[in-house]
């Protein structure tokens, strides 16, 4: 083993148990906003990845696209929809989280066959070196135009549906009418007590 492929191996040991570690901090911890930051860690441990794939330009779409993009607008839709609220029992919440284990373990299966099921062997194929952004901008564009597109304005519609229900705290249930005198009128400072036997020297 080489020194370059020892690099390698740490590395990818490194960003695989970071990527583990903030994709577990994701589901385990109570405090959503906790969740957001990791889940920016997670994006950021997968791009390190792909940098150990040679895949450069890909590596810094997933860094300006997913962390500098979605993870802010995450972060940005839980602080706006910040409502505290009481804990509820649910009742029967027992079938949720069966169901929400049942569709984890149908995912991993998936995932698991997937993996086993498809050749890793090296492909025989020219690489295409500095002219994969292009190769990649040509594809984006041409053959994967509109999930592109219906990404982009199923993010702008999450924007605006975080901001409408953050507005709904300042809205009044019934009208509050305000005379204009009131409106006018600044708060009055409050005057600091001078007692009587000082003199204004």
């Amino acid at each position: 083993m080489t020194l370059a492929e020892g690099v390698q191996l740490v590395s990818f040991g490194l960003l695989a148990a970071m990527m583990i570690g903030t994709a577990l901090g994701v589901v385990l911890l109570s405090n959503i906003v906790y969740s957001a930051f990791l889940l920016g860690g997670v994006f950021i441990s997968i791009a390190g990845l792909y940098l150990l794939l040679n895949a450069g330009f890909v590596a810094a779409a997933q860094v300006l696209v997913y962390v500098g993009a979605v993870n802010v607008l995450i972060l940005f839709g839980i602080m706006l929809v910040n409502k505290q609220e009481d804990f509820k029992v649910i009742p029967r919440a027992w079938i949720g989280k069966a169901a929400t284990g049942a569709v984890c373990v149908g995912l991993f299966a998936l995932l698991t066959t997937m993996v086993l099921g498809t050749p890793w062997a090296l492909s025989s194929a020219t690489p295409v070196g500095d002219g994969a952004t292009v190769l990649i901008g040509i594809h984006l564009f041409s053959d994967f135009l509109l999930p592109f597109e219906l990404a982009s304005v199923l993010l702008l519609m999450a924007l605006v549906g975080a901001i409408i229900l953050a507005r709904r705290e300042y809205i009044p249930d019934e009208p509050v009418e305000a005379s204009v005198s009131d409106a006018l009128t600044l708060p009055e400072r409050p005057r600091d007590l001078v007692s009587a036997g000082k003199s204004d020297n």
